[in-house]
């Protein structure tokens, strides 16, 4: 079958289109600005926040499936309006939809949360993909909605280029000791997300991985994988930071997990198995 990447030129939907095609899938990816990476890939410029250009992009592709992986940030045109727009194409066309949503719908005043857990967002960011989550489920009650949490993988990941470039000094800033997530390699992910795309599974889902370890100490973990001088990252508190975030979410992936043949592996075992001090509140 056919399916379209929505976002296909960014880190996620690039290892997406990358392992479709590797199975001998047909695979097409949109952009906004510049084609991904991954060569034998019929590429579709997009910008989600219009919906006639969206639209005719999924008739011309005419997939029987849609992975939407865009995210926009905190711009809610995109993270939002552009999820809705996505979710609209799919059920006008009739085409299955997997949406990818984050853990940033919860605020971490439970820390621990399962696919049972109502969003309860403190960011602008978490509060556009909340939005997205509702608009995709009353618009496509079949489509899989899967939220995720740190991607992490092979030096590509945006939070592997900032430990590189904290250690190097070509960054600012620190990694906090008190933001805790629930780190997920990019290929598991992908993995995992093709699995529920060949499915009829439908509502929520989560794909984290099992460990929990805070932004620092992940660093700490890449750091030492790649050969890095731990002691030159710098490390701060979120809770003193003047931008407000939520501090320990933890994704429950367990009852997804169950359902599928994909493994999601924790941060411990895909970074080599270094061991941290790293504080457990379960």
């Amino acid at each position: 079958m056919t399916v379209l990447i929505i976002g296909g030129s960014g880190f996620l939907g690039s290892e997406l289109l990358r392992q479709g095609r590797d199975a001998g899938r047909v695979v097409a990816g949109t952009f906004c600005s510049r084609p991904g990476d991954p060569a034998g890939v019929a590429w579709h410029r997009l910008d989600v926040r219009d919906p006639v250009r969206l639209e005719a992009v999924v008739e011309a592709v005419s997939p029987r499936a849609v992975i939407d992986v865009t995210s926009g940030g905190a711009d809610w045109r995109v993270t939002a309006d552009g999820s809705v727009h996505v979710a609209m194409a799919a059920a006008k066309l009739g085409v299955r939809l997997v949406h990818v949503s984050s853990d940033a719908v919860f605020s971490g005043r439970r820390v621990t949360y399962d696919e049972t857990c109502d969003p309860d967002p403190i960011t602008p960011y978490g509060a556009a993909k909340a939005a997205a989550e509702t608009a995709v489920r009353i618009l496509c009650p079949g489509a899989a909605v899967a939220r995720t949490s740190l991607i992490v993988g092979n030096g590509r990941s945006d939070h592997e280029r900032l430990v590189h470039g904290l250690i190097a000094g070509t960054r600012e800033g620190a990694l906090f000791t008190d933001d805790v997530r629930c780190p997920v390699h990019v290929e598991d992910l992908a993995a995992a997300l093709w699995e529920l795309t060949r499915s009829d599974a439908a509502g929520l889902c989560h794909l984290a991985g099992p460990d929990a370890l805070s932004r620092y100490d992940l660093g700490v973990h890449i750091a030492r994988r790649d050969g890095l001088d731990v002691s030159r990252l710098p490390s701060a508190r979120r809770a003193d930071a003047p931008v407000r975030g939520p501090l320990d979410v933890r994704l429950d992936s367990r009852a997804t997990q169950r359902r599928l043949r994909t493994r999601l592996r924790g941060a411990r075992e895909f970074l080599g198995g270094v061991d941290c001090d790293v504080g457990s509140r379960d």
